[in-house]
C-alpha cells in the first residue's frame, strides 16, 4: 500500500526504523506533531490520548505525552523523558527550566517548573514496549473505538476480516486477513490494567492494538511513522464496522 503525505514526512525526517537513535528532542517534536495530527482528526479531543516513542531500550527511555493536555496544541515542550519505572528523567528545554539555571528534571518537578507529569498511562505503553518490539505507542479516544468496544465487550474483541485496508497492517498481505483486536475491562488501577495488557499481548502476540472497554483503542508499530499508520488503518476498519453493523440494526428493526 501507498503511504501518505502526512506518514511519509515523518519517513523522510528520519523517523523510520531509527527510533531508538533518534535524540529525544527530535521524537519530542515528532510526538507533538502526530498529536497535533490525531487531534484534528477527532480522535484525541479534549484532553484525551497519550503517545509515546521508545528513546533508548538499554536503559529503557521513552518520550511521551505529559497528562492533561489538549493534543490540538501539543508542543515538544510538553513531551517528557521517562525510565522503566515511569518515572521522569529529563524534560523538553522550556523557558521556565532554562530559567532555573539547568534542565536537571527531577529538581524541576519538585519546583513545579516542568511543563507537565507523565500520562497516567505511562505504564501501559511500558508495557506495550517491553511485550514485544514496539517502538512508539499510540493511543486515542475515537467515537468508534469507544462504541465498538462496549458493543463487543461481551466477546471480549473484535473480529475485523475482509477488508482491503487491512494490509496498512505490518505483515499483513491480504484482505482475506482476520484481525483480532482484545477488549480489555477499563480500570482506574492503572497497575492492574498493565499486567492484563502484558497478558493479552502474551496470548495474542500477532495483535495490532487492543481496546480498553468505554475507552479507546492503543496501537503500535515499530516506529512511529508505523504506529501512526496503524491508527489510521484501524480507525478506519472501526468505523467502517461500526456503520455496517448499525446500519444493518437500522434495517432490520424496520423490516
Amino acid at each position: 500500500m501507498r503511504h501518505n503525505s502526512s506518514e511519509k514526512k515523518l519517513w523522510d525526517s528520519g523517523m523510520e526504523g531509527r527510533t531508538e537513535s533518534a535524540g529525544f528532542s527530535r521524537l519530542a517534536e515528532l510526538l507533538a506533531e502526530v498529536g497535533r495530527s490525531l487531534h484534528s482528526r477527532g480522535w484525541a479531543l479534549g484532553t484525551s490520548g497519550n503517545f509515546s516513542a521508545v528513546v533508548s531500550r538499554e536503559p529503557l527511555l521513552l518520550a511521551i505525552t505529559g497528562s492533561g493536555l489538549d493534543k490540538g496544541e501539543l508542543t515538544a515542550e510538553q513531551i517528557l523523558e521517562v525510565d522503566a519505572d515511569a518515572k521522569i528523567v529529563s524534560v523538553a528545554q522550556s523557558p521556565k527550566v532554562s530559567a532555573a539555571g539547568g534542565n536537571d528534571a527531577r529538581r524541576a518537578q519538585e519546583e513545579d517548573l516542568t511543563p507537565a507529569r507523565p500520562s497516567v498511562e505511562t505504564k501501559l505503553h511500558l508495557a506495550v514496549v517491553r511485550a514485544g518490539d514496539a517502538g512508539a505507542v499510540l493511543h486515542t479516544h475515537s467515537v468508534w473505538s469507544t462504541i465498538l468496544s462496549e458493543a463487543h465487550a461481551s466477546r471480549r474483541g473484535l473480529s475485523i476480516e475482509g477488508y482491503e485496508m487491512l494490509k496498512g497492517l505490518d505483515g499483513v498481505r491480504t484482505h482475506q486477513h482476520r484481525e483480532w483486536l482484545p477488549i480489555l475491562e477499563n480500570s482506574q488501577d492503572i497497575g492492574a490494567l498493565a499486567r492484563a495488557v502484558e497478558t493479552t499481548l502474551k496470548q495474542h502476540p500477532e495483535a495490532h492494538g487492543f481496546l480498553l472497554r468505554r475507552h479507546g483503542l492503543y496501537t503500535w508499530g515499530t516506529d512511529l511513522a508505523a504506529a501512526k499508520r496503524h491508527v489510521e488503518t484501524l480507525e478506519f476498519l472501526m468505523e467502517v464496522v461500526g456503520r455496517l453493523g448499525f446500519g444493518r440494526s437500522s434495517v432490520e428493526a424496520g423490516a
